[in-house]
């Protein structure tokens, strides 16, 4: 199978989730082999951020890319859409420190590229495949991901919240699976009893219930339609796919996340890999 990348440039604008500040993010087509690059438009020399774990820094309530001092926040969004949709190169270029959450989910990244489609570039793509069982384990979060060779590429995901809202749900990734049909349109999500200590954190200064469900009891503050029953454990799909495209490469084989998160995902993304190596 061909790499692929953009057939199109791209420009977004909004405010980031956590800092609230207004962006102007442009998605743009890039060179095979590349990978996903971000490009820091607003500081001296423009200086780039390539989208792997390696670079992974903080990873509370998003996942932070950081390296030689320059950040980019909360990119998961984007890069789920990306990797759902089979893009392996791109450069995306801010004017601002974070992506713009536009309505918290990869919907709109979804709809304008596979408006125009994808290019097919000339190098082949390089699968990352999963040999031998890989498991990482969070006592202290219950978090519980495992890595097991597979014929493609699948995913069994569970969220398991207190909240009668949520509950115990359930999401699935496999061949069949359509990312702007089935994952793209499934918003981020927080619990009301968390805004103002999120707040006081300097954190969601740009969340509005335009961009994320508020959970509040038995339901979600608004009444918003769900696109999905299940559609937090879709939007927790949403975000282990664009964690786990910091591996910089597809992965062949069969995942099963039990309550994931951000450091959860990448930690358990760094022990795979660490063991793939071996």
């Amino acid at each position: 199978m061909k790499q692929h990348t953009l057939k199109e440039s791209y420009t977004f604008r909004g405010r980031g989730l956590h800092t609230g500040k207004a962006v102007e993010m442009h998605l743009l087509p890039a060179p095979e082999n590349q990978g996903i690059l971000f490009r820091r438009t607003d500081l001296p020399g423009e200086p780039s951020v390539a989208a792997s774990v390696d670079n992974v820094g903080r990873t509370h309530r998003s996942t932070t890319l950081t390296a030689n001092g320059v950040r980019i926040l909360t990119p998961e969004h984007l890069l789920s859409a990306l990797y759902g949709l089979g893009v392996d190169n791109a450069t995306v270029c801010l004017d601002a420190p974070e992506v713009p959450a536009l309505d918290g989910c990869g919907r709109h990244y979804a709809d304008a590229i596979l408006a125009d489609g994808l290019e097919e570039q000339s190098a082949e793509r390089r699968m990352l495949v999963v040999r031998k069982p890989c498991v990482y384990e969070d006592p202290l979060s219950g978090s519980r991901i495992a890595f097991e060779p597979a014929d493609g590429f699948e995913i069994d995901l569970t969220v398991d919240f207190r909240a009668r809202a949520i509950g115990v749900q359930k999401a699935r990734w496999d061949a069949s699976s359509d990312y702007a049909r089935d994952i793209a349109p499934c918003r981020t999500f927080c619990f009301l009893r968390e805004v103002l200590p999120l707040r006081l954190a300097g954190l969601i200064r740009g969340g509005t219930l335009d961009n994320a469900l508020v959970v509040r009891g038995g339901g979600f503050v608004g009444r918003p339609k769900l696109h999905f029953d299940n559609e937090p454990a879709r939007h927790k799909l949403l975000d282990l796919l664009g964690d786990l495209s910091l591996a910089g490469r597809p992965i062949q084989g069969r995942i099963t996340a039990y309550k994931p998160g951000h450091q959860a995902n990448t930690q358990a993304l760094r022990q795979f890999l660490s063991d793939h190596t071996l």
